[in-house]
């Protein structure tokens, strides 16, 4: 079993009352459920982070993307179907 370390956070009860809630539907405990959400919310800001400052790392080396081009890629992400 992998090491574990014992935090304490302080939620609102309406956010205690649904972690409960999923807790009891899944079958699994408060804890495993809680512990599952930080791991995906730190996956998700971590990725995030790293593609900020390769973003700005790529700008203060001047690796721009012109207007026309920014346009393009824009485009690609349309999702209006239209």
């Amino acid at each position: 079993m992998s090491e574990t370390t014992l935090i304490s956070v302080r939620v609102p009860e309406a956010v205690a009352k649904r972690l409960a809630a999923l807790a009891e539907a899944t079958d699994r405990s408060k804890s495993y459920v809680a512990a599952q959400a930080i791991e995906e919310f730190l996956s998700l800001q971590e990725w995030q982070v790293k593609a900020i400052r390769k973003g700005l790392n790529e700008a203060e080396a001047g690796k721009l993307a012109g207007h026309k081009e920014a346009l393009k890629l824009l485009g690609r992400w349309d999702c209006r179907g239209g």
